[in-house]
């Protein structure tokens, strides 16, 4: 595992705050986080820390005098090198340069598993994303959900977290039944017979298509039934439905540990069903009312200002009685620290009641985060697509990947925090050109990389820390300092839950490696001791994009 740079330098500096307090130079106080922050400008260091400049009012000294009080007393000792005050009152901290190029063979060591950090320290973390009801196929909305979770998963596994990937297969309620009788309509026209489909059925070729396999596996099975729908009917259906989303989201590369069926949650396996000691719990802490006929959650009795309908008047549970149960068996029955829900930002008038319900059974509604998402607009160039050319409906998932191919659609599904709503540009993610699609340059540079140490090998030389001392240009220590502010980013991004900046970051790796390839002569015969620095440097940056890349979901490829 690795240790993020900006720690060990946040332990010197809390060590000299704490011994300026020993000698009396500076009164005590609560302890503060630290902010170890990387300068806008170079010029500034590697790091900078502003403690001096929030601590000024409570020691009742200027900052400069409490910066100097703090600088003075941290060790300049790995990873430090220097370290000065600055204006207003920031301490500025400079890395030394042999203890950086010497973290390259902790980066090759590492491998891929490069960034791993021990933050979570095994916390059991749940990510439920996508979930899409399973009526109809995966749109590329759903697209921009599943990549979401699977990268925030990824990163957070990365932190050190126990992470678990799941999918809730909502096969419950009224849109199930509503889905099982359109089946049905089509499954009978297969055979010619004249039946129209239910008032609000699914229009989409797709229930053709399940209809038609259905009559191949099973004939006249369902012909002359008198249920609407017969129920092993809706069953099959069903089954073939999450079949087909389980392979749109291995075309995407998105897999899921555990698949959670709504109708699960009302199965009694003991006497009493999940959904039922959930409802207890609530009746037992006083949060139901019953008025007009139908069961409701009193929110107000944990801080919120509208009751919510769990059980209507037909005595049919809603879907949040559905949520109140799958977060009590998250929660209460799986024992999960955290759960993150990933849901689309049409649902964010549910997060405050989500949170409530689980507070009620007796979870930490805090421990239940949600993120939510924005929508996705596909363009051509400067051109709306709106509609699929094979189906006439909304672009599915799989229309996306067979286009412009998985990597890409991971890629820039990725490219804006999930706040922000997105233009997918389908022409630049199906370029292959680097000058054009981002995902091609970073995975252009993986292969660079590959292709130096292959060329290396045909000219008998090889990587070799022996004179490290030579990666002395300007171009060399900005590329090593972006493959060591790896961990630090996968910190900040696992606190943050924002796994977006690692496209930022693949790029930026990506032209540090570019600006040294195109500047540094890297396999040079006469030269072999310079060659064998360039080469582990080399190595370095591809342990990294390959880690990177990773995270991503996206291919490391060797050649391209």
């Amino acid at each position: 595992m690795a240790r993020a740079t900006r720690d060990l330098v946040g332990e010197l500096v809390r060590n000299a705050l704490e011994l300026a307090q020993a000698d009396r130079e500076l009164p005590p106080i609560p302890p503060l986080e630290l902010r170890i922050e990387r300068p806008k400008e170079r010029e500034h260091g590697d790091y900078s820390c502003n403690v001096a400049l929030r601590l000024a009012s409570a020691v009742r000294r200027p900052p400069m005098e409490v910066a100097s009080s703090i600088a003075q007393r941290i060790l300049c000792t790995e990873p430090i090198a220097e370290v000065e005050v600055a204006p207003p009152g920031f301490i500025n901290i400079k890395l030394d340069a042999d203890w950086q190029r010497h973290q390259l063979l902790s980066v090759i060591e590492a491998g891929p598993d490069w960034g791993r950090i021990e933050l979570g320290a095994g916390q059991r973390v749940q990510i439920e994303f996508v979930s899409a009801n399973p009526t109809g196929p995966l749109q590329v909305g759903n697209g921009r959900g599943a990549v979401l979770g699977d990268a925030l998963a990824s990163v957070l596994d990365a932190a050190g977290f126990d992470v678990e990937r799941e999918y809730y297969i909502n096969d419950a309620g009224a849109q199930i039944r509503l889905f099982g009788r359109t089946l049905f309509a089509r499954y009978l026209q297969q055979f010619g017979r004249k039946t129209s489909l239910p008032d609000g059925g699914y229009q989409g070729a797709y229930m053709v298509d399940l209809a038609a396999r259905l009559k191949e596996a099973f004939g006249e099975r369902w012909l002359d039934s008198a249920d609407d729908p017969p129920p092993d009917l809706s069953e099959q259906g069903l089954q073939l439905m999450v079949e087909h989303i389980r392979s749109d989201l291995a075309l995407l590369r998105v897999e899921f540990d555990h698949w959670q069926r709504e109708s699960a949650l009302y199965n009694a396996a003991d006497g009493e069903s999940i959904y039922d000691v959930a409802m207890a719990r609530l009746r037992d802490g006083a949060y139901v009312i019953e008025k007009e006929g139908a069961v409701w959650f009193r929110s107000d009795a944990v801080g919120e200002d509208k009751d919510n309908v769990l059980i209507r008047s037909s005595g049919e549970p809603t879907y949040f009685a559905s949520d109140v149960a799958y977060h009590y068996d998250k929660f209460l029955v799986r024992g999960f620290d955290t759960v993150i829900d990933v849901w689309g930002a049409d649902h964010q008038g549910h997060v405050a009641r989500t949170k409530a319900a689980v507070t009620a059974v007796g979870g930490d509604g805090e421990a239940l985060e949600v993120l939510l998402y924005q929508l996705v607009h596909l363009r051509r160039g400067g051109e709306r697509v709106r509609m699929s050319k094979r189906t006439g409906e909304i672009v599915t998932l799989r229309e996306l990947i067979e286009e412009v191919g998985a990597d890409a659609a991971r890629f820039f599904m990725l490219q804006r925090s999930a706040d922000a709503q997105m233009d997918f540009d389908l022409s630049a993610a199906a370029s292959a050109d680097p000058r054009q699609n981002p995902v091609s340059y970073v995975k252009y540079a993986h292969a660079r990389c590959a292709s130096v140490l292959r060329t290396a090998a045909e000219a008998e030389l090889s990587a070799s820390s022996d004179h490290l001392e030579l990666l002395d240009s300007e171009q060399e220590a900005t590329l090593i300092g972006e493959i060591l502010r790896l961990p630090e980013l996968v910190a900040d991004m696992a606190l943050r839950r924002e796994p977006h900046h690692l496209t930022y970051y693949a790029q930026s790796l990506a032209q540090a490696f570019t600006q040294f390839y195109d500047t540094c002569r890297i396999v040079v015969p006469d030269e072999p001791q310079r060659s064998g620095a360039r080469l582990t440097l080399t190595q370095a940056a591809q342990a990294a994009l390959a880690a990177t890349l990773g995270m991503l979901g996206v291919e490391a490829p060797d050649e391209m």
